[in-house]
Formats: C-alpha cells, structure tokens, sequence
C-alpha cells in the first residue's frame, strides 16, 4: 500500500485494524508501529511503515454533547468540528472560524481531531482554539489531563482517544493571519472571556500559535483585567484598555522568522490579533490596520 504526495511516497507493510484500543495500545508499543488516522500530514513523508495501526473502527468519530461539556472522539474530523451545531453555538462561530481555512473541505472532511492535537504542530489552528477552551484530552493509559500539560510533553506510545471541552460561562473569539488563502497561517489567536459578571474563576484566556512555534497560553493583563471582565469603561475607555492589554500580552510571545514572516512581523500581529479579538468579545469598535 503506498500514497504519493509531490514525489514523497509511504510504503505500509503490514496494515491492521484492531477490535479493540487494548489491542491497538499493544501494537503500537512497537517502534515500528505507527498509528493512522486521516494521514493527511503522515502521507506527506517519505518513509516505510512496518505496521500501520487503523483506528476507524473503535467509535471515536462522535460529538456528544450535555449540559456540562462535550466529548470529542479522536477520529472526528475537522468538518464534523466545522459543521456541529453546539460547538458553533457555545463557541459564538470561532470552531468554524478555526478550521474553515485549513486547506478545502476535502482535507477537512478527512483529517481527524486527533492526529490535529497529537501532532502538537506550531502552526495548528485546531490546538490554538482548544486551548483558549477549557480542554482536556484523554489518554488510554495515561488518562486525562489537561492540554495545556499534554501539549508540553514529548511523544510517547500511547493513546488518544479524545477531548473533553467543560461548557463554562464565557465568550470566544478566534482569529488568524494568512498570506494566502489555505495556506498556514502566519500567526492565530484565540481568546475566551467569561460571559458575565459574575466570572468566578475563570479570568479570561488567550492563545497565540504559529509563532512560528507551538502555541501558548496568556492571562489578561491585572492592570486592566477587571475593568475589561466587568466592562466598566466607557467606550472610548475601553479602546484604550483592549490596546494597553493587546500591547502587553504580546510583549510575553516569543516570535521567530521562517518563509513566511519574520519575528518583528509576527509580534506586531500578535498585538493586532488579540487586540480585535477584544473588541470583537467587548463590542468595542474594531480597529487596529495591519
């Protein structure tokens, strides 16, 4: 079994599609085992898989959804994210802002949440949006925990086997920055504030990804966090807070160059991204020309 891409070919020796996770689990502890889900990034390379791992018969390919969270199989693919009626209703439209752009719906109604999360990709809008959400992956043995530890590790030979996302009180909002449509992205930022005044925990959160690095997590600013969650600045106000606040958390993003922008650029996109995503969940005036 090969597939070409550009001249890059994968040559797969042994294909198999376990009954079961234990048994994909122990397959896949082998070093010359790799686990497949869309291959839409894998098929890209140039390389021989000893043993192909398939998990499209173990049933995580399912949104569901309850009051208290959703829970999001591995193998869902970005249209399913795309399409879903909750998860654009509790996201306010940011999931579908999150992955409309990446490559066509041909690459989407194949490439899988899990492959997107595990792959723990710099340029990921997927990782990007799920971490300004309250986000935890499960793992088979490892259990749950939440993205933003699971993001910081080193690859290992477990599992995932999906996502949890709690529904908490709150306002989301993604954007991104491209040179061309469908290509990757230069820089992506998502953000979420509570809805309300009465914000409990919850403070806000932000991420900003495609630094060209993998992306990170940022707090609002406690110089201006509590008028911006209570709005209670006036208009004109409240301009001047969402640029104070987009001017410091971008100091706190590390940017660096490659082929499609160089880290000055990409630092002062990331103070236009968040900036407008502020306004966009403050109903202050956008602003803020790149």
């Amino acid at each position: 079994m090969a597939g070409t891409d550009r001249g890059n070919t994968v040559k797969i020796k042994n294909y198999v599609k376990p009954a079961s996770l234990e048994e994909a689990w122990e397959l896949n502890q082998k070093r010359s085992a790799r686990l497949i889900g869309g291959m839409m990034w894998l098929r890209t390379g140039r390389q021989t898989i000893a043993t192909a791992v398939d998990l499209a018969g173990l049933g995580l390919n399912e949104i569901e959804e309850t009051e208290e969270e959703f829970r999001i199989g591995a193998m869902v693919t970005l249209r399913q994210l795309e399409l879903h009626p909750g998860l654009a209703a509790y996201t306010g439209g940011a999931m579908r802002e999150a992955v409309r752009s990446i490559v066509g719906v041909q690459f989407r109604n194949l490439a899988t949440v899990g492959g997107s999360i595990w792959g723990r990709f710099g340029f990921s809008d997927v990782l990007t949006l799920f971490l300004a959400l309250d986000t935890r992956v499960l793992l088979y043995r490892a259990g749950e925990m939440s993205l933003w530890e699971f993001a910081g590790m080193k690859k290992d030979n477990d599992i995932l086997t999906g996502l949890t996302v709690r529904k908490r009180p709150q306002k989301t909002a993604y954007l991104a920055y491209r040179n061309t449509k469908t290509d990757f992205p230069v820089l992506t930022c998502a953000m979420a504030l509570p809805a309300g005044k009465d914000v409990g925990d919850f403070q806000g959160m932000a991420a900003v990804g495609a630094r060209p690095g993998r992306a990170i997590c940022l707090e609002l600013p406690e110089s201006c966090r509590e008028d911006l969650i209570r709005g209670a600045a006036g208009e004109e106000a409240l301009s001047e807070l969402t640029g104070q606040a987009a001017r410091e958390m971008a100091k706190l993003v590390p940017t660096g160059s490659n082929l499609r922008a160089g880290a000055e650029y990409r630092s002062h996109l990331a103070r236009v991204l968040l900036k407008r995503n502020l306004e966009q969940l403050l109903g202050a005036e956008k602003g803020g020309a790149l």
